[in-house]
């Protein structure tokens, strides 16, 4: 990594009260003014929001590092039904996975994470694309709502991010994508110039029908099909989420109304954590 690119870690723990007491005493100065509120003060900020307390600008073997620390119940939950698609929405990118303990929960939540992740780029995307559209189209998703990518981050990141990453999207994706009766391998040779290999790339044709995006919403994370719902359904009339799925799976901007949902999860775990920046990087 070159000097000036910060990297990013993220610690699951199972106690965050435990972990602050512990961190405060060996690394007392990663803490913004919030070290003299004490461990138990600093979880109940961590759980605001996207559910992660950030220490920022942390000098560590000659470069600048920040890390966020998330409770392990927290991530499942939001692996599983995208409820903030916060830390979510990072693990659906290439990250290292530097050292995991033994929780099948925890292994069930990253894999049906991806699946989600592919699920609702298949909903966005037309009926045939490339590998590197569907790539595109997942690496954006937890960029769409967030204020942040409006103002101040550059908005080529989702390109930069997968053009430079594309066999490590393919290690992530391969085994789903497989497993898609939609996904039609090998169609064409792509070549990667930039890693000086060939590669192959597989061209995806996906069911548009109404059955097919039905399917598809019903697969879908529980806080997004709450979100599609709420955005579909006049207050007042009580219908069930199938029934309004159904109608969603007909409509021509089925796929706009999913990138509507995901944009309104994203707005409001990405406000409410980078108010919270502002206390905890002081």
């Amino acid at each position: 990594h070159p000097q000036n690119n910060m990297l990013d870690f993220v610690f699951a723990v199972d106690d965050s009260v435990t972990w602050h007491m512990m961190n405060l005493l060996k690394n007392r100065s990663h803490y913004s003014f919030l070290k003299f509120s004490g461990p138990k003060q600093i979880t109940s900020i961590q759980s605001y929001g996207a559910g992660i307390y950030y220490n920022t600008l942390v000098p560590c073997n000659g470069m600048m590092i920040k890390y966020g620390v998330i409770s392990t119940d927290t991530l499942i939950d939001d692996l599983f039904h995208w409820k903030t698609l916060y830390v979510a929405g990072r693990l659906q990118k290439p990250v290292k996975i530097l050292t995991q303990n033994e929780n099948s929960k925890l292994q069930a939540a990253l894999v049906s994470n991806l699946k989600s992740a592919v699920t609702a780029a298949f909903l966005m995307l037309p009926e045939s694309f490339s590998e590197e559209d569907l790539y595109m189209q997942i690496a954006g998703l937890s960029y769409s709502g967030d204020f942040r990518m409006i103002i101040g981050e550059d908005r080529s990141k989702v390109q930069n991010i997968v053009k430079l990453n594309i066999p490590h999207f393919q290690k992530l994706y391969s085994n789903i994508l497989q497993d898609c009766p939609q996904v039609v391998y090998k169609h064409h040779l792509g070549r990667l110039e930039a890693m000086f290999f060939l590669s192959y790339f597989c061209n995806i044709k996906i069911d548009k029908s109404p059955e097919g995006q039905f399917t598809q919403l019903m697969a879908l994370p529980k806080t997004l099909q709450q979100k599609i719902t709420s955005l579909v359904n006049p207050p007042g009339k009580n219908r069930d989420v199938e029934e309004i799925l159904l109608q969603v799976a007909h409509d021509p901007d089925c796929g706009f109304v999913v990138h509507q949902g995901i944009s309104g999860i994203v707005r409001s775990s990405s406000i409410v954590q980078s108010a919270k920046t502002i206390l905890t990087a002081g």
